[in-house]
């Protein structure tokens, strides 16, 4: 355990940050399985609508430094032509 008061501090920062961040990726997670689950049902509106969704979920964790902007492009990428080869 921390004996500065201002190490003390930024474990109580630390753990809730580490906590809002985990959070977000668990959403993206949650949105990326409703749109699997959606393309495989043959729902394309649906899965249309969720992709957007996923995309701005996706710019705000990249803007907000909880995951890389290649990894966000990535994972658009990759589901846009899921999307794409199911329709």
């Amino acid at each position: 355990m921390a004996n500065i008061k201002s190490a003390e501090k930024r474990i109580l920062i630390t753990e809730k940050k580490t906590a809002l961040n985990r959070s977000r990726k668990t959403e993206i997670k949650t949105y990326i399985k409703k749109f699997e689950a959606a393309v495989d049902a043959g729902n394309f509106d649906e899965a249309k609508a969720i992709l957007g969704l996923l995309d701005k979920k996706l710019k705000k964790a990249v803007y907000k430094n909880v995951i890389h902007k290649n990894t966000a492009a990535r994972k658009v990428s990759r589901l846009t032509k899921k999307l794409n080869q199911a329709m």
